[in-house]
């Protein structure tokens, strides 16, 4: 489980088993559990909440939204190399 970054409190990962689905991170609080909030990443920078599972809060969660846009390239290239491939596949 690839921990990308940290806001305040929260986590941003992805899991080494992702199920070849669309690139995505989850964020939660504490330990990192399956129903974490789930995040996709676009094609165009941004991003689209999934679910939010983890419930945080919507001020919170607009914050680490912005933070995950701002640090799309890193996500991005660390999913390539996490992955091992070249092309990603996004939600849209």
């Amino acid at each position: 489980m690839p921990s990308l970054f940290r806001v305040g409190s929260y986590l941003v990962f992805f899991w080494s088993n992702e199920n070849n689905e669309p690139i995505h991170v989850h964020v939660c609080e504490g330990v990192p559990s399956a129903g974490a909030t789930k995040v996709w990443l676009t094609s165009m920078g941004g991003c689209i909440v999934a679910n939010n599972n983890s419930r945080i809060s919507a001020p919170s969660l607009l914050e680490i939204t912005d933070i995950i846009a701002a640090q799309h390239l890193m996500i991005c290239d660390a999913w390539k190399r996490h992955f091992n491939i070249t092309d990603i596949k996004f939600y849209c």
